[in-house]
């Protein structure tokens, strides 16, 4: 997986996706999701850095099965607010 943090005064958010999603564009039945490399390619990561990532960020856009998994599986997106595009998981996370 890839991860990019963004900052600013009051909010920092996380952009992660699966590495082979990088340049994809990807449909679904109403719109596209282009993973554009400058937006979401940043570091290489592993589950338990994006896991801690996550727990500090007030907003993340996620893409790809290991990613939106990573979120799921620490409580912070329920699996029913998964978008789907060609069949690839995305969601977003926000904090209010």
């Amino acid at each position: 997986m890839y991860v990019k943090t963004y900052k600013t005064d009051k909010h920092f958010m996380v952009a992660a996706c699966d590495k082979e999603l990088v340049g994809q564009t990807l449909k679904n039945e109403t719109c596209e999701i282009k993973v554009n490399a400058s937006f979401y390619q940043g570091e290489e990561t592993t589950e338990d850095i994006l896991e801690d990532l996550l727990s500090r960020a007030t907003t993340a856009n996620l893409i790809g099965q290991k990613a939106v998994s990573c979120a799921v599986s620490c409580g912070l997106v329920d699996q029913k607010s998964v978008i789907y595009f060609d069949k690839i998981p995305h969601a977003l996370y926000f904090t209010l």
